[in-house]
C-alpha cells in the first residue's frame, strides 16, 4: 500500500485475503507450508520462489508485521523476533566477526550492556563507549576495525536524548555501520532512518504491544544488512511466533492513537513532578529543561511516555517511594496500558557500582514511571501520595 498516512498504513496494511474472505487477516498457526511438486520445492529452498517455506523463516503473520513497521520507519526491510534482545543479538552477530569492533554511548539498556561486556567479548569482539553529553569524542574511539555506532534515544532508563543526525554524519564520514534502538520512541514518534542511521531496532514487547501481553522484536533498514541478518537467524532460529506477530501486528492498528495518549499523559506528569519539593530533577524530553530539548523537538513528534525523576533522599528514599504506590504498577516492563514504576539503582542496575551507575546516569534515587492510559489525575494523585511519605 502507498498511503503517506501513517495510521490509515497501520490498519490497512494486510497479508492477501484467503478463499474465506476474511475482514481482519487470520492466525497462521502452522510450522510449515505444503509445494505442488518437486521444481516448486526445489525453487522455494533455493529462494528463486519467494513463498513461505517454514515459520522459523517466515509466516504470513511476520511479514504482515515486518511489512507494517517497514513502512512506519522508511526502511528498505526487516525481520522479526521472538524478543527485542534476540533482535539486538541477532543484529550485532550476524554483522560482526571476531576481532571488530563497536563504538556505543555508554547508556543502553541493562541486557544490551550485558551483551556487549560479557558475551560479545568470548567471540573477540570490544567496545568502546562514549558519554551521553560527548558525541564528539566518537571519532576518536574508531578504531581501523570498527564497523558498528550503536546509540539508544531516548535511552533507558535515564531518557537522555542523542543526535541522531549528528550520528548519522559521524557513521557516514567513518563509513561505520549505525544502529539505533527506537524502542522508547516507537516509530510513530521517530524514524531515525531518515537521519543517517542504518538499521532500526525495536523490542515490540513495549509501546508496538502496548499491553503487557507478549514478547517481540524486529530490526529493520537497509536490504543488504537484513539480508545478512535474515541468513544468521534462518539458521540459529530466534523466530518470532505467528501468534505474537498477529498480536503485535493488531497493535499497530492503534499505535498512534495509543502513543498520542501516553504522552499527553506524561507530559502532565512531568510537569508535576517537577514542580514537586522532594523531587530533585525531572528527565523528560518535551520538558524546556531537559538539557536536550531542542534536539528532541527536532526529531521526535512528541515526547514518549517515560519520564525519568529523582527523589530527594537516595537508595532509601527511592525504595520507600515505591513501597508508598497503591495504583501504579512495580514491574519490569514499559509502555503499557498500565503506568509502571521502576527504581533503577535497588533493581534493575543494583548489580553495578554506584560509580558505573553515575555513569550511565543512574543516582541512587532515580525513578522511571511508564505512564500509561489511565485517567491521568489518578496516576499524579498516586504519585503525591507516595511522595507525601517520604
Amino acid at each position: 500500500m502507498g498511503n503517506k498516512n501513517f495510521e490509515t498504513n497501520a490498519i490497512r496494511t494486510q497479508t492477501e485475503r484467503s478463499q474465506f474472505s476474511e475482514h481482519s487477516t487470520p492466525l497462521y498457526l502452522t510450522s510449515s507450508f505444503v509445494f505442488e511438486d518437486a521444481e516448486e520445492m526445489r525453487a522455494s529452498f533455493s529462494e528463486e520462489k519467494q513463498r513461505n517455506v517454514y515459520s522459523r523463516y517466515a509466516n504470513p503473520n511476520t511479514s504482515e508485521f515486518i511489512e507494517k513497521i517497514c513502512q512506519m520507519e522508511g526502511a528498505e526491510a526487516g525481520h522479526a523476533f521472538a524478543s527485542g534482545m534476540s533482535a539486538v543479538f541477532s543484529t550485532f552477530a550476524a554483522l560482526l566477526n571476531a576481532g571488530d569492533h563497536m563504538v556505543s554511548v555508554r547508556s543502553v539498556f541493562g541486557s544490551t550492556h550485558g551483551l556487549f561486556t560479557k558475551f560479545l567479548p568470548k567471540w573477540n569482539i570490544n567496545t568502546s563507549y562514549f558519554d551521553i553529553n560527548d558525541i564528539e569524542s566518537v571519532a576518536q574511539l574508531i578504531q581501523p576495525n570498527t564497523k558498528i555506532l550503536y546509540a539508544e534515544s531516548p535511552t533507558n532508563p535515564a531518557v537522555d536524548i542523542l543526535d541522531l543526525e549528528r550520528l548519522g554524519e559521524i557513521a557516514k564520514q567513518h563509513n561505520l555501520i549505525l544502529v539505533i534502538d527506537n524502542c522508547f520512541a516507537t516509530p510513530y514518534l521517530q524514524n531515525p532512518i531518515k537521519f543517517g542511521a542504518d538499521l532500526v531496532i525495536h523490542s515490540a514487547t513495549k509501546l508496538i504491544d502496548g499491553q503487557g501481553r507478549v514478547l517481540g522484536g524486529i530490526t529493520v533498514g537497509r536490504a543488504d544488512l537484513i539480508r545478512e541478518i535474515y541468513l544468521f537467524s534462518r539458521n540459529t532460529g530466534p523466530a518470532l511466533s505467528p501468534f505474537n506477530a498477529w498480536v503485535l501486528s493488531k497493535s499497530l492498528e492503534t499505535l498512534a492513537v495509543r502513543v498520542d495518549k501516553h504522552c499527553e499523559n506524561a507530559m502532565k506528569v512531568a510537569e508535576f513532578l517537577e514542580s514537586h519539593a522532594k523531587i530533585n530533577v525531572v528527565k523528560y524530553p518535551f520538558l524546556k529543561s531537559h538539557p536536550n530539548y531542542k534536539i528532541a523537538k527536532k526529531q521526535m513528534k512528541l515526547g514518549g511516555n517515560v519520564v525519568a525523576f529523582e527523589v530527594k533522599g537516595g537508595i532509601d528514599a527511592g525504595r520507600q517511594f515505591l513501597d508508598g504506590i497503591k495504583l501504579c504498577s512495580l514491574s519490569a516492563n514499559l509502555g503499557d496500558t498500565r503506568t509502571i514504576v521502576t527504581h533503577p539503582a535497588s533493581t534493575t542496575h543494583s548489580k553495578l557500582s554506584e560509580e558505573d551507575r553515575m555513569e550511565v546516569g543512574i543516582s541512587d534515587g532515580l525513578v522511571r514511571i511508564s505512564v500509561g492510559l489511565e485517567a491521568v489525575e489518578d496516576v499524579i494523585n498516586d504519585l503525591e501520595q507516595a511522595l507525601s511519605q517520604l
